[in-house]
């Protein structure tokens, strides 16, 4: 296995394309250099099936290149040439947990980023099989990456899916009726005020010193679990008592004031307490699945208009204020249905991925030694 260093380079708006850590999952960059300076720099170039592992920062990530166009790369990227091994074996016998421990032994986890010296990773060791076996093995694992892969694509659809859908089944600004409506709904959608629609209220957090508020049964809801089934935290019935936690039930609209969850929004999966960066948003009739798409659909606009650069909390009185226009219930449904089996089918499609995901690392295990 070779290795070659380069310093950052003069990029150009076209010529050799130029990677580095952030393009390996792709191969594939919007940075040039000249071919000039490709000449010049790399005296050993990188070929067809070679691999590339990152060893600057993120370590031990690779990839096999599969195009016999030039390529130039950074520092960052270690160039790996096989020699008695198969390309895409050599890949994925890197990514076994066996051999990332290797890898992060020999790692200089003091310096920062985090690197791992050229020389050190021809120090790694490789159980390596016969040639037949190891066509064998990463033809497997490359099947069920191609299916990894069309399964993502399906989920991106999905996803694409839904951004059609919820630009034209909810209004803009300046409208008054969406583009895409169910049959027999002719009626402009009316303005509103949050106050008009909801009650609202935050929660508050029990003394930290008192021991004998925390350790309870009632999960303690923070913003960044109010779309979760478990929390970090219980609090106890004293907790509760004795603080201005609020006490909410499965099912209640819930809104991220503070930090880096600003403006985020869930449905409670279980009954519990929340904190004072926590907003409860009990409807007075409207859909809550309907609220909860709209309040997504205009995170952005919200935390660009309330927030400095994305920084700071809301409020209260902002939310109270957020001015949206409503259709009747009974359209709100109809709507709300719709997105709800979007929203089924991406978690359904996720699931599916995921269980790809855990078979290869699983494979990764058993079929590595």
């Amino acid at each position: 296995m070779e290795h070659i260093k380069l310093q950052t380079p003069n990029y150009k708006n076209k010529g050799i394309m130029f990677l580095s850590v952030e393009n390996i999952n792709t191969l594939l960059s919007n940075k040039f250099i000249s071919e000039n300076e490709y000449r010049q720099r790399f005296k050993i170039k990188p070929r067809y099936l070679d691999v590339f592992m990152t060893r600057i920062g993120t370590i031990g990530k690779t990839n096999v290149i599969t195009t016999h166009k030039p390529i130039a790369y950074y520092v960052s990227l270690a160039l790996l040439r096989p020699q008695n091994i198969q390309s895409f074996f050599l890949s994925f016998i890197i990514q076994t947990s066996k051999v990332q421990q290797d890898i992060w032994k020999r790692t200089l986890q003091i310096a920062f980023p985090q690197k791992i010296n050229k020389d050190e990773i021809g120090k790694v060791t490789l159980a390596v099989p016969l040639q037949k076996e190891q066509i064998d093995i990463e033809k497997l694992l490359l099947k069920l990456d191609k299916l990894v892969t069309l399964q993502q694509r399906k989920l991106e659809q999905l996803r694409q899916l839904k951004i059609f859908t919820l630009q034209r089944m909810f209004i803009d600004k300046d409208c008054k009726q969406p583009i895409l409506r169910f049959k027999n709904f002719n009626d402009n959608w009316l303005p509103h005020k949050f106050n008009d629609i909801a009650n609202t209220f935050s929660g508050g957090t029990p003394a930290i010193s008192n021991k004998d508020y925390y350790g309870g049964n009632i999960p303690f809801i923070r913003s960044a679990e109010i779309n979760k089934n478990t929390t970090q935290l219980h609090l106890t019935p004293d907790g509760l008592k004795n603080s201005s936690a609020k006490f909410i039930k499965k099912g209640t609209l819930l809104y991220a004031l503070y930090g880096a969850t600003s403006g985020e929004v869930g449905i409670a999966q279980i009954d519990g307490a929340i904190n004072q960066a926590v907003m409860a948003i009990n409807l007075k009739k409207d859909n809550v699945y309907f609220i909860k798409t709209w309040l997504i659909k205009n995170k952005r606009k919200i935390i660009s208009t309330y927030l400095q650069g994305g920084q700071g909390n809301l409020s209260a009185k902002i939310v109270k204020h957020l001015k949206l226009s409503l259709p009747k219930i009974e359209e709100e449904n109809l709507i709300s249905i719709t997105i709800m089996k979007i929203d089924s089918l991406i978690k359904l499609q996720q699931s599916k991925i995921d269980d790809l995901v855990n078979l290869k690392k699983y494979l990764l295990q058993k079929l590595f030694i």
